[in-house]
């Protein structure tokens, strides 16, 4: 099974009840796409800053968990806005085919940009008939 075909929002956690005073957090939007070689996966976080984004990959559990802060200028005046300033998380779930020493991200101009390799075990092989 792939990564893809076992890419399952992680509902249940994302759905918690916040604590006292927090907002409930939103799942950013997203694609995977595959490669012989990995994944390759896209999130959109505009307002959102390095130092402000957490990614960890644990028990087959590839999670972004971060925070949008837009600064608006002093004198201005918001007229509309279609992000917030709640916090996000993304839980995606993969079947531990991913090779997480070589896991790659980069964030620019509000796109996260995620390389996932996939593990030899995970990739296609050619066999020899002998």
């Amino acid at each position: 099974m792939s990564f893809f075909n076992a890419l399952i929002p992680g509902a249940a956690k994302a759905a918690t009840l916040p604590e006292e005073g927090q907002l409930k957090s939103r799942r950013p939007h997203f694609q995977v796409k595959e490669t012989d070689q990995g994944y390759h996966l896209t999130i959109h976080l505009p307002g959102v800053h390095k130092d402000g984004l957490e990614i960890t990959d644990e028990g087959g559990e590839l999670t972004v968990v971060g925070n949008r802060s837009v600064k608006v200028p002093e004198g201005a005046a918001v007229l509309h806005r279609e992000t917030s300033d709640a916090p996000f998380r993304l839980v995606l779930s993969h079947d531990n085919t991913i090779d997480t020493g070589k896991i790659e991200a980069e964030l620019r101009d509000g796109v996260l940009r995620l390389t996932l390799a996939k593990a030899e075990s995970a990739k296609p092989r050619k066999i020899q008939v002998s």
